[in-house]
């Protein structure tokens, strides 16, 4: 059965323990890059991820955009929202349908 991580933050990520979601926050963590690609070897579908911390992973998580699994999703933290999260969903969307349909009109 797959599982789901979250990355980030204690406070941005601590609420979805109560969710069952297994969490990983950055103080915790030796190094962060390496905990993300433990993550995508083992069975781990989803791995959400804090903007600010995806940030700083950026080429990491870069390595596992064209595979089917995991999926990596950036999600807003306690400091705010940088928009990085709905720049990635964007760009998956035009290449999945050949056109940017979240664009405002």
């Amino acid at each position: 059965m797959y599982k789901i991580a979250a990355m980030g933050d204690r406070d941005s990520i601590y609420g979805f323990a109560s969710l069952g979601i297994h969490i990983f926050p950055e103080d915790r963590m030796e190094s962060p890059a390496a905990t993300l690609h433990n993550l995508a070897t083992q069975d781990f579908a989803v791995i959400y991820i804090t903007e600010s911390l995806a940030s700083r992973l950026k080429d990491d998580i870069e390595k596992y955009k064209d595979r089917p699994l995991p999926v990596i999703v950036p999600i807003p933290g306690v400091a705010g929202n940088t928009g990085l999260g709905m720049r990635a969903i964007a760009r998956a969307v035009e290449k999945a349908v050949g056109s940017d349909i979240l664009a405002d009109a």
